[in-house]
This record gives C-alpha cells, sequence and structure tokens, in this order.
C-alpha cells in the first residue's frame, strides 16, 4: 500500500470513530452490513438550551452556530470525561447515553455527574459571554435497542420506550432543573440529593412521578 493510500485509510478510520463508537467503527470496518444490540440497562440524559431561540433576534446566524459550538464542544469534553456516548445533536438540544456500547454499572451515576456538570458550564457560558440560558434536563433509566442506520452517511442511534421517556422527561421539565424518572432515581437516591416533582402529565405517559436532582449527598 503506497503512502497516498495509507493516508487515505487512517483518514477514513478517524472519521469514523468520530462519528460512531469505537466498537461500533472497528465491526463496520469489518463489513458487517447490519449493527444491532439490545442492552438491558443504560441511562439516556436529554437536554435542550432554554432561550437560544429568544438571541437569534440580536445575534447573527453565524454568532449563533459560534455560541452553540462553544457550549456543546464543552458537552462533548464532559461526554468523554465521565466516560459517556453522545448520540447526536438535534438543533439545540443534546442526546447522551451511559452504560453502552460497553454495559457499566453506574451509568446513572455518571450521566448525573454530566447532567450538574452542563448546569456549572452554561453557568459560566452566561458569565463569560453576558447571555442568560438556561439549560433543561431530563434523564430515564431501562433497556434500549442501539445500532447503525444508513450506508454511506453512517449514524448510531437508539430506540424503545426509555429513549422517548428521557426525552418526555426533558420536554416536560423545568428550565434550569434536572428531571428524572423513578428508575433513575432508585439508582441514585443513597447518592444524590432530590426534590420531588410529585406526578405530572406525561404527554403518551399519563401521570408519572419525577424527581428534581439538586446534588451528590454531603459525604458522597
Amino acid at each position: 500500500m503506497d503512502a497516498a493510500l495509507r493516508y487515505q485509510k487512517l483518514q477514513t478510520e478517524r472519521l469514523l470513530h468520530n462519528i460512531l463508537p469505537a466498537r461500533i467503527a472497528d465491526r463496520l470496518k469489518k463489513a458487517q452490513s447490519a449493527i444491532a444490540e439490545s442492552f438491558d440497562r443504560v441511562t439516556v440524559m436529554f437536554a435542550d438550551i432554554v432561550g437560544f431561540t429568544e438571541i437569534s433576534a440580536r445575534r447573527s446566524p453565524t454568532e449563533l452556530v459560534e455560541l452553540l459550538n462553544l457550549i456543546f464542544s464543552n458537552f462533548d469534553h464532559l461526554s468523554e470525561l465521565h466516560g459517556l456516548e453522545k448520540i447526536k445533536t438535534i438543533g439545540d438540544a443534546y442526546m447522551v447515553v451511559g452504560g453502552l456500547p460497553v454495559p457499566t454499572s453506574d451509568h446513572a451515576e455518571a450521566i448525573a455527574e454530566m447532567a450538574l456538570d452542563m448546569q456549572q458550564g452554561l453557568s459560566e457560558f452566561n458569565s463569560d459571554t453576558g447571555e442568560a440560558l438556561q439549560i433543561r434536563i431530563g434523564i430515564h433509566s431501562g433497556p434500549v435497542v442501539a445500532g447503525v442506520i444508513g450506508t454511506k452517511k453512517f449514524i448510531y442511534d437508539l430506540w424503545g420506550d426509555t429513549v422517548n421517556t428521557a426525552s418526555r422527561m426533558e420536554s416536560h421539565g423545568i428550565p434550569g432543573t434536572i428531571q428524572v424518572s423513578a428508575s433513575t432515581y432508585e439508582l441514585l437516591r443513597d447518592k444524590y440529593q432530590f426534590t420531588a416533582r410529585g406526578p405530572i402529565n406525561i404527554k403518551g405517559k399519563g401521570p408519572m412521578t419525577t424527581y428534581l436532582l439538586a446534588g451528590k449527598l454531603s459525604g458522597q
């Protein structure tokens, strides 16, 4: 293999590892056409930047993209720091999961730590830029199916009721808070401080008891 081909191969592999988990990218390189795996226990988080739409009236499109890139680059750093897998961004929303593609026992705790760090990071961003953005976070734990879709433009994504419920935790949450489901609460209650929000009506789910994550318990 000449130098040009080796360089092209390395570039292709680097791109694959940038958009897919390393384990999944390696399987794709071995020509596995369909990749889908079930995971019994993961924790999914959705986060939405509240107030970002409003600042579009006084910021140029280029400035908006630059601001969003600053925020999401910090989130990407936090996901790596806590051993989590970023799934995707959708507009000004961010999706990340703990417990896959390599199963871990502390998936809920890692997500909780990232969520708290995201709040702190956005607070620092506001101080640096003079903005007043808030973040609304929703978290749920349960089973998912994870896999790759597409043949030319690959996307690693998650499916299942757990994903839908995590999304609802975010969309029915309160700006500036971290709302978790009862299943996530049970995994974290011994190490973290919560405020019970009480049963709230969740679209497509009916009444659900949810909790607001406030921080770590003292001594933890």
